[in-house]
């Protein structure tokens, strides 16, 4: 009997292995992905980034029109810098800056232009203003007393605010949305549509973003990271707005995925040779056959039998090796009797039984063709 676990045990090791493989694959791709989404998001409006979504074309063209151009990467850079003489604050993402850091460094600075404006940020600066939606698409006039945007003339926005108090819209988009807001000291504009590389081009955009941003010599262009987090200042995170329904469900898809994996990845080896603990007589097992034969009625089937027997034992007798085919066998043994070879060839494979009676004559005729080839190959043991 052969043992078979060792060839068990590989496979399962093998299955383990390849299936281990595919989780760490599928981890790395989901940390290039993300990594990938990362990358984009601190591209957007750096004004040392070349990326789609950079800032780095504004801020050489300022550079080309004599504008000190300071990056400012942290509050402590940003307040020195604007401490330092009159300079124009450009705020490219305060989602890490508390409510009073920011309108600290807003009043620490002649002129804020928000270039990337949250809710937060233009309830806090522009007296309640707040996000809209995107516009509708097309180019869209100036239809305000703003100098920066008469002299711009026509833009094509993106995500346009509704004014607040005390506030000046400019840009109208379906009626009470507008692409800028301005009080004179502080102005909002959606920069990923206007101010970055891969739309910095596209029509007034850039005489915009020079009016606005190039207002004074020194531009601190200013890009929070988040060491200048505060406490309470990134709002709420993304496990307390998601509803509490969602942990348990995800919780159960992991287990039932791996459970699956566990019930899919199991396989049976190969069948063991086990020893029955009872013996049964060859007889017996004849006999039974032999009942289900007759009680089939199936007279041409138990023929077939019958010849494969008688077949296996001519063909030894006649030394012609387990190869033979039965017109083989049959040739040899008319050869060995003198006698005809279609008449064996209707004993050996031929002639079909219709009925037990019939089949009881082949048996006969099966009986009698062995004995007398016996007879011919051993003549000396029927000899008295």
């Amino acid at each position: 009997m052969t043992d078979v676990r060792p060839t068990s045990r590989r496979r399962a090791v093998a299955a383990w292995t390849v299936i281990g493989l595919v989780v760490v694959l599928v981890g790395i791709l989901g940390s290039v992905i993300s990594g990938a989404g990362q990358r984009a998001q601190r591209d957007a409006l750096d004004p040392e980034s070349a990326a789609p979504q950079g800032g780095r074309a504004l801020a050489r063209i300022l550079a080309e029109r004599g504008v000190d151009v300071v990056v400012a990467r942290d509050r402590a850079t940003a307040s020195r810098a604007l401490s330092e003489g009159s300079a124009t604050l450009a705020i490219a993402d305060a989602r890490y800056l508390a409510d009073e850091t920011l309108t600290t460094l807003a009043d620490a600075a002649p002129s804020v232009v928000l270039i990337d404006p949250s809710s937060r940020d233009l309830r806090l600066l522009l007296s309640g203003s707040r996000s809209t939606g995107v516009a509708p698409g097309g180019s869209v006039e100036p239809r305000c007393e703003d100098e920066a945007a008469s002299r711009a003339g026509t833009i094509e926005p993106g995500d346009v605010f509704s004014a607040g108090g005390g506030v000046d819209g400019c840009y109208p988009v379906d009626g009470d949305a507008f692409a800028l807001l301005t009080t004179g000291d502080v102005t909002a504009v959606d920069g990923r549509a206007l101010l970055s590389n891969e739309h910095l081009a596209t029509s007034g955009n850039a005489a915009l973003a020079v009016n606005l941003l190039g207002a004074t010599p020194r531009l601190v262009w200013f890009v929070p990271g988040i060491a200048d987090a505060d406490a309470g200042a990134s709002g709420a995170s993304l496990g307390e707005l998601t509803p509490g329904w969602v942990t348990p469900a995800i919780l159960l898809l992991l287990g039932a995925a791996l459970a699956a994996a566990v019930w899919r990845g199991r396989r049976f080896g190969p069948l063991v040779a086990e020893r029955l603990p009872v013996t049964v007589r060859a007889s017996e097992t004849t006999e039974g056959r032999a009942r289900l034969y007759g009680r089939s009625r199936d007279a041409v089937h138990s023929a077939d039998q019958l010849r494969i027997g008688a077949l296996g034992r001519l063909a030894r007798t006649l030394a012609l090796g387990p190869a033979a085919s039965a017109p083989e066998i049959a040739d040899a043994a008319a050869d060995r009797l003198g006698a005809d070879r279609s008449r064996l060839r209707g004993i050996l494979f031929d002639d079909l039984p219709a009925d037990d009676r019939q089949l009881l004559a082949l048996s006969d005729s099966l009986r009698d063709l062995e004995t007398a080839v016996q007879a011919a190959v051993r003549p000396e043991r029927n000899r008295p």
